[in-house]
């Protein structure tokens, strides 16, 4: 059952999201010498946020941890294609966002957002909804990292006694998709949107969740693969392969979108980004290689519940 909210929900919310903003960075400061460069800055059409980036660290190339509280008089085109009735609405919209690029190309990349979003006038209750997920983008993958990842998310998908993996798993694998290259990001996860349909308390207990089974679940691929050997064959295809999360950023991302309309931060909508990488024209992925084995075996919707040996 849908409630009603109340402003002190908002601030209540936006208190656990900086919370899970720390967490993730003090988890991922165990494999790291190095420190986030933290970056608190003010919106001046309306709240904030605090960027936070490790840049050439031991364990990762790149890594930028996200948290953001933004307000405004009107809705970006990004948040209302899909529903108009929000046009024009006032709003406060506040999520935290995670990208990893890690050294080692046996470690993959990852993702999380989790975000909650509020639309009101002064003639109506204020709408609420959360959105969120948290996908894998690996470079030369291990399958049980990859049905590790999506075990966990299975655990995690309940509200009210129901389990929604199937159904987050379909939406994260629709989304994470380049058209113009005809294939996916990378092995998926979970994604969903307009989470409103439980109560406002189960919703928010469920988001947090998923940020926190995001981080503990990569620490333990993390701890695995980021002392591998690997060679400089491997590192080119990492750095042509993070092209494709480039170019997913820059064209579909609605996150990306909705930033840039809402006159966002431009460093902190694009810390997502890679440090380093490549376009390299007809990349040559010889027949039975270590590098063949994503696009044969991974770069495709799977039950991967189902592929545990």
């Amino acid at each position: 059952m849908k409630t009603k909210f109340k402003v002190e929900d908002g601030d209540i919310i936006s208190k656990s999201f900086q919370t899970l903003q720390n967490n993730i960075i003090n988890e991922f400061l165990k494999y790291e010498e190095t420190d986030f460069h933290i970056d608190t800055w003010k919106r001046p059409e309306g709240g904030g946020g605090k960027t936070c980036v490790l840049s050439k660290g031991c364990t990762f190339d790149k890594v930028g941890v996200n948290f953001s509280d933004i307000n405004g008089t009107s809705l970006p085109p990004a948040a209302t294609s899909n529903r108009p009735e929000l046009n024009g609405m006032k709003y406060r919209a506040m999520g935290v966002s995670v990208v990893t690029h890690p050294k080692n190309p046996f470690v993959p990349t990852v993702h999380l957002n989790v975000r909650f979003f509020m639309a009101f006038d002064e003639n109506t209750e204020p709408l609420w909804w959360f959105g969120g997920g948290f996908d894998m983008t690996p470079f030369y993958p291990f399958l049980e990292d990859v049905v590790l990842w999506h075990e966990s998310a299975q655990k995690i998908c309940v509200l009210d006694k129901k389990n929604y993996y199937d159904d987050f798993k379909k939406q994260c694998d629709d989304y994470f998709y380049l058209k113009h290259r005809n294939e996916p990001r990378g092995v998926g996860g979970i994604f969903f949107d307009n989470l409103n349909n439980h109560k406002l308390a189960d919703c928010h207990d469920f988001v947090i969740k998923v940020g926190e089974c995001f981080y503990t679940t990569y620490s333990k691929i993390l701890k695995k693969r980021k002392d591998l050997p690997y060679s400089e064959k491997h590192k080119s295809f990492q750095l042509f392969r993070r092209g494709r999360y480039v170019e997913f950023n820059l064209v579909y991302d609605r996150g990306t979108l909705f930033g840039l309309q809402s006159n966002g931060r431009t460093e902190s909508i694009l810390m997502s980004l890679p440090p380093s990488v490549n376009w390299i024209y007809n990349y040559p992925v010889e027949d039975g290689s270590e590098e063949s084995v994503l696009y044969n075996d991974y770069l495709m919707a799977k039950d991967w519940l189902k592929e545990k040996n």
